[in-house]
């Protein structure tokens, strides 16, 4: 397990570039009949093919007001929503496509279908979602984990949902990903939870790093994982991304200042630190979930087409 090397990974451009070096895989959208999400296929012409399945004659029509070509794009009608999502569901889980995309379809509906058992997309590890963000302000990608899916994690769940998205961050040629727990101080603390949480996951990675893959009574996935990444917390936000407020606070830690990965206590916290970055500081992002058979791009309605771009371009690559 190692990053996939070829393009250094710090802004979107180079997310973008290393997606489009092969442009091999297909994505397969549920009613498809969304503007925005047809305005990102075209976008996305170079990185990927497409499958479109819904209804034809909306398709069509978003099409034209999106000034989508989706001539080449293979367009599968079925007028039936959750029978739209099964359709898709079974493309990606037959390998047919290599990512799964929502389109103008409610969340519960599409993800009913993932979760099918007899569906195939289901692994056995707890489902997660990442998302990245490009900050002006921030010398590199920052993502984010876990801020729509998971409500309040436990200790084995976040070790989950770190797994997930190192795995995926990995993937995407950043070499080892700094990890950063997130909590509302630097030093664990028994009046606050999080703290201590964050403490626990942190030193149960670095005690892995420490030992043979073949210790006993260890997960080797987990093993195999910690060698490949640098964890540490408990942090507060500003200890994660800022080298000022390290070096002011006189924090000694391997991640301050340069996290990849900020792990979030709770959906609530990672839900706010998602929409502020998005909503007050104007960052460019984009999200996928993780631990099904392959990823699935799981935008709101509401994104815009460059989010459902750089969602795609996620996807893709996780």
């Amino acid at each position: 397990m190692h990053a996939k090397g070829g393009i250094h990974i710090t802004r979107l451009d180079d997310l973008y570039k290393k997606v489009s070096q092969s442009a091999t895989s297909t994505v397969c959208v549920a009613c498809a009949d969304d503007v925005n999400v047809l305005e990102a296929v075209e976008s996305a012409k170079g990185m990927a093919k497409f499958i479109l399945i819904g209804n034809t004659e909306k398709i069509r029509h978003a099409a034209e007001e999106a000034k989508a070509d989706i001539s080449r794009a293979e367009i599968i009608h079925e007028s039936d929503v959750e029978a739209a999502c099964k359709a898709a569901v079974e493309m990606v889980s037959s390998g047919k496509a290599q990512a799964l995309m929502k389109g103008q379809v409610d969340t519960s509906v599409i993800m009913k279908a993932v979760l099918n058992k007899e569906a195939g997309m289901r692994t056995g590890r707890k489902l997660s979602h990442l998302a990245v963000f490009e900050l002006p302000a921030y010398h590199k990608l920052l993502f984010v984990t876990d801020a729509a899916i998971n409500i309040a994690p436990s200790v084995s769940d976040k070790i989950e949902i770190i797994h997930n998205a190192v795995e995926a961050v990995l993937s995407l040629g950043v070499e080892m990903p700094k990890v950063a727990m997130l909590a509302a101080k630097e030093k664990p603390d028994a009046k606050m939870p999080a703290t201590m949480e964050s403490a626990e996951i942190a030193n149960y990675f670095k005690y892995l790093q420490t030992q043979d893959p073949a210790v006993h009574g260890a997960d080797m996935d987990d093993v195999d994982l910690a060698k490949h990444f640098i964890i540490d917390g408990p942090l507060a936000l500003d200890n994660a991304i800022s080298r000022e407020s390290v070096e002011i606070k006189g924090i000694t830690s391997p991640v301050g200042g340069d996290a990849d990965i900020l792990v979030c206590p709770d959906i609530e916290a990672g839900n706010i630190l998602y929409k502020a970055l998005a909503f007050l500081v104007g960052a460019k992002n984009g999200g996928v979930v993780l631990g099904a058979k392959r990823p699935v791009i799981l935008t709101s309605r509401a994104d815009s087409a460059e989010s459902k771009l750089i969602s795609i371009a996620l996807g893709i690559l996780s």
